[in-house]
């Protein structure tokens, strides 16, 4: 049984259609890469997988468990946690206060800083910075760590290496293997070929329609399936 299985998801902004029919299945402790030009629903698409944004048509399924109704909200708030592109830090807070706001369990939090995947991700040492003052990849990291709160069994990332130099991406690459190989689901939106070396599946959105496609493909191949107009 899929992890997230999303299924003819359909989303419009007024008259203008966005997504049209797009299919995902991820399995648990796999990576998903969503590929696309820019403006082809790739972001809408995440909020909607991370209940942020209802579809206009289109059924989701966690764990066989439908995302529908009064339970739905309860759902997504037990499996997904959300990375969006732009940093969402407080920079007046310092990373412990930011934290905080997501971890309504003082106790689970200092667990996770001492023994957890915060621990893991190095946020112990950077608790008393100011969230404004920390590196491109600090942040991400940070940011990372307060979508896992409640430890939610998929992650979702729009872009997670945009604006990073080459060590912050390695680095975030690098964590987000270890939560894949600890069983964590991942869907990640990216224009970084490098990213893709996560993926055990690929899909393209073209035209507001999802495909999957190889995921050996790189350079020139990859871009004719991005790009492809059938």
């Amino acid at each position: 049984m899929e992890r997230l299985l999303a299924v003819h998801i359909v989303s419009s902004y007024g008259r203008k259609k966005v997504l049209c029919d797009v299919n995902i299945a991820a399995e648990t402790g796999q990576c998903i890469g969503i590929v696309g030009t820019n403006g082809c629903g790739k972001s809408t698409l995440f909020n909607i997988l991370a209940g942020l944004r209802k579809a206009g048509g289109g059924d989701i399924f966690f764990d066989g468990q439908q995302a529908a109704g009064r339970g739905g909200r309860r759902l997504f708030q037990a499996y997904v946690g959300y990375v969006p592109q732009e940093d969402n830090l407080i920079p007046e807070l310092s990373v412990m206060d930011n934290l905080r706001l997501w971890y309504q369990d003082a106790g689970a939090l200092k667990q996770e800083l001492e023994q957890g995947f915060l621990h893991k991700l190095g946020i112990e040492q950077m608790c008393r910075l100011k969230a404004g003052r920390l590196s491109g990849g600090m942040k991400k990291r940070v940011s990372i760590g307060c979508a896992l709160a409640g430890n939610p069994p998929i992650l979702i990332l729009d872009e997670p290496g945009a604006a990073l130099d080459l060590p912050g991406k390695a680095d975030i690459r690098r964590h987000l293997n270890r939560y894949k190989q600890y069983g964590g689901t991942i869907l990640l939106a990216t224009h970084d070929e490098t990213d893709l070396e996560l993926c055990d599946k690929l899909y393209t959105l073209t035209k507001g329609v999802s495909r999957e496609i190889s995921n050996t493909l790189r350079g020139e191949a990859l871009q004719y399936q991005i790009s492809n107009k059938e």
